[in-house]
């Protein structure tokens, strides 16, 4: 059975269980440590998953979880994709709520995906993902998640040609919340991108509504150290690249750094101020079929590596190591169910003259393609 007949399977059986993801997430709650998340802040991601079907289940979600902030706190993100049932509830939400605004920008963001030979799918497929900032003070009525694409179906690589690519992607997702991309803003997206050396890819893009207004771009494959401050001297970015270089310089002493990736927030007037850095320790690559299988010690050097650093909470980088378990039955009244559980990423975001945060990316995956 192929991914998508997987998905398919799985979110059919969880539409039978009803509910919401809230529903379904609060039958984890004894497999994330309170360490990671307190009691009051997982009240407010069920909160927030409480608005959202049970059948986006079936696609990867997770947390954002800061390793440099002492307090509990975590951020939450799923995955959606045109033509599933997910993204049904979403386009009827689109046509009978106005104020609704996420549903609002995923169907006109969906719309573009599923048009008749449509360009933006040839590069992204149909698939999206939503973080939700997950804050007591945050409004969640009117505030919008993070939305970010990724191309998947046809990457897009430096020395590639691939500007008008990467112009489409940006002007998809800003037109889907009202933005429109001109003048100083559109030359520094295609800087950026004309900047990135031949092997390296743009891994994903991404706009957050409810903050100050920047593209995200994550720009992978970075092999040599020196690549990643060349790119950034070459774009632009207004930061201490030799905070950068040093941080680097630190990990790779302690652990085997294989490639480099680094988070950009291209605005009109330039590069945002911080960077995110990203170390990879496993590669990844999408359409493997084992992509979300995580090896039980996989990560330890790196977080190894990243308990020398001052900013880091010792208490969580050992809640975190945990994280990583083998695969897991479930069993419910439609059937029995795999839960995968790993860590995606590991973002470390330099700012002024040093490392200043660390946040840990972490996944879920159910299917119910078991074999019985």
């Amino acid at each position: 059975m192929d991914i998508d007949d997987a998905v398919t399977l799985t979110q059919d059986r969880l539409a039978r269980e009803g509910g919401t993801m809230g529903d379904l997430l609060g039958h984890f709650r004894n497999r994330i440590s309170p360490v990671l998340i307190g009691a009051p802040e997982w009240d407010l991601i069920l909160e927030c998953a409480g608005k959202l079907p049970i059948t986006m289940g079936a696609l990867p979600f997770g947390f954002e979880l800061p390793l440099h902030e002492p307090g509990p706190t975590a951020d939450f993100g799923v995955s959606l994709a045109s033509g599933t049932r997910a993204a049904a509830v979403f386009l009827e939400r689109a046509r009978t709520d106005e104020t609704d605004g996420t549903a609002k920008a995923v169907a006109r963001l969906f719309e573009r995906m599923e048009a008749a030979n449509s360009p933006l799918r040839e590069i992204v497929g149909r698939k999206l993902m939503l973080e939700y900032d997950i804050s007591p003070t945050q409004d969640g009525e009117s505030s919008l998640p993070g939305m970010f694409l990724r191309p998947g179906e046809r990457p897009i690589v430096g020395a590639g040609g691939q500007a008008n690519d990467v112009g489409m992607v940006v002007d998809a997702l800003a037109s889907c919340i009202g933005w429109e991309i001109a003048g100083a803003e559109r030359k520094n997206v295609e800087r950026a991108y004309l900047a990135q050396p031949e092997d390296t890819r743009m891994d994903s893009f991404g706009i957050f509504p409810s903050r100050s207004r920047s593209i995200r771009l994550a720009v992978m494959g970075f092999k040599l150290q020196r690549e990643v401050c060349s790119y950034l001297t070459n774009t632009g970015w207004p930061g201490d690249i030799s905070a950068v270089d040093s941080v680097m310089s630190r990990f790779r002493e302690r652990a085997n750094i294989v490639r480099s990736g680094v988070n950009i927030d291209v605005r009109e007037d330039g590069l945002g101020p911080a960077l995110g850095l990203t170390l990879i320790v496993r590669q990844r690559y999408t359409k493997d079929s084992r992509y979300w299988l995580d090896g039980l010690t996989d990560w330890d050097p790196f977080l190894e590596a990243l308990s020398h650093e001052d900013i880091v909470v010792p208490e969580k980088l050992t809640a975190l190591a945990d994280w990583v378990s083998r695969p897991a039955t479930l069993f419910a009244k439609s059937g029995r169910y795999v839960l995968l559980r790993g860590i995606h990423h590991i973002k470390l975001v330099v700012s002024g003259d040093r490392l200043r945060e660390a946040k840990a990316y972490t996944f879920m995956v159910i299917s119910g393609a078991v074999c019985d």
